[in-house]
């Protein structure tokens, strides 16, 4: 849930920004020449480190006025710290300074900037070093990075690019241009942070529900090992294969619906207890339907229980009409299940497992290519063993 801005349309930008400016804003904004110098009488204190809110009163940066996004400004050049500061401090955003690459990594952790404006030249750990130990790291990999260039800089906006920084910025900085473009980074970083969010609700969601039969073990992360080993098998895009792999932990989410005294009953399932348990695919597809993030999840949650001669369920689809990565999940699940101890089973070896799930086949449960497909590659993975 995870994307980088890069060169972010000003003309865009200026539109957008112009619609919370007051009238007066407005034909001050447009009396400014756009490469003007802002000069600012800022007592910097101590150059090494300084940490404030700057915020005027009444200034609200537009959609975050209950809670200021925080900006760090990494610049070893104080007048050019300071112009930003006081720009960004207009705006209403809370600022904080550093004058070295070297402490920005444990300042970030310190302080969790919402977006850092950061200089490519530094003495010691230059920007484009900051930028990409920021951008490997998963704790802070989604805070966007501006680089502050100087002008016509070919070459550092390309090697920017390739660490990972959102957007460029050239000195001298323009009001509207600086603030149109922090604006939309942060908007952006806060929606992936909601989304990400969601993402771990759901993922907590279906691990309690995992936690609620002690007889499954660690079902879901093995489902997810193997979802991955299989697709890469197939040559599968990346993102089939993290499909696979979310789904490995969200398939059974809709068990959250289904009362305790079905989910967990010991003995044999009644057809009206069938007919409850059903329901947990469509459960589990309505919980995360609302996420883009989970569209290629979606299939596998609603048809893992199809079968190719179409006596599956909840829509009874036959053959193709099966979303292909149900159909891969499907085995995947089927083979972990049958490898797995139960209090009703012992658990097979991988010769007995593939041999039920061929006679399945054979019965036209599953897709017989796919069977084939995924024999060999169990087999290839005892081999490698």
């Amino acid at each position: 849930m995870q994307g980088s801005n890069h060169a972010v349309g000003s003309q865009n930008n200026l539109e957008a920004y112009s619609l919370g400016l007051s009238q007066e804003e407005l034909m001050l904004e447009h009396s400014q020449a756009v490469s003007s110098w802002i000069k600012v009488d800022v007592n910097c204190g101590d150059d090494s480190l300084v940490s404030r809110t700057l915020q005027a009163k009444g200034s609200k940066v537009n959609g975050f006025d209950l809670d200021p996004p925080k900006v760090l400004v990494v610049d070893d050049h104080a007048a050019s710290r300071m112009t930003a500061v006081s720009l960004l401090g207009m705006e209403g955003y809370e600022v904080i300074e550093a004058d070295s690459g070297s402490i920005v990594v444990e300042l970030v952790t310190q302080k969790q900037p919402d977006l850092i404006l950061l200089d490519v030249m530094m003495p010691g750990m230059d920007g484009f070093e900051v930028c990409q130990f920021l951008k490997q790291d998963e704790q802070t990999r989604l805070i966007p990075v501006i680089f502050i260039t100087a002008l016509n800089d070919r070459q550092s906006r390309i090697r920017g690019i390739e660490v990972g920084a959102d957007d460029f910025l050239t000195k001298p900085f323009d009001r509207v241009e600086l603030a149109a473009r922090v604006k939309s980074l942060v908007r952006q970083k806060r929606l992936n942070e909601d989304l990400e969010h969601a993402e771990q609700v759901l993922f907590s969601i279906a691990m309690s529900i995992e936690s609620r039969d002690p007889n499954t073990g660690n079902h879901c992360e093995r489902l997810e090992k193997l979802g991955q080993a299989f697709g890469e098998y197939l040559n599968f895009s990346r993102y089939q294969i993290r499909d696979l792999m979310w789904g490995g932990y969200l398939h059974d989410i809709g068990k959250v619906g289904i009362p305790d005294a079905v989910l967990l009953k010991k003995g044999k399932l009644t057809p009206e207890d069938w007919q409850i348990m059903r329901q947990h695919v469509l459960i589990g597809e309505k919980i995360c339907q609302r996420l883009r993030s989970m569209r290629g999840v979606i299939p596998i949650i609603r048809h893992h229980h199809e079968r190719w001669d179409g006596s599956g369920y909840p829509d009874g689809l036959k053959e193709d009409d099966i979303p292909y990565l149900a159909q891969v999940f499907q085995l995947i699940d089927i083979y972990d299940a049958l490898r797995s101890e139960r209090p009703y089973k012992k658990a097979l070896t991988s010769v007995e497992a593939l041999s039920v799930m061929q006679e399945e086949t054979d019965s036209g449960w599953r897709n017989p290519k796919l069977m084939q497909q995924f024999a060999e590659f169990i087999l290839s993975c005892h081999e490698k063993e």
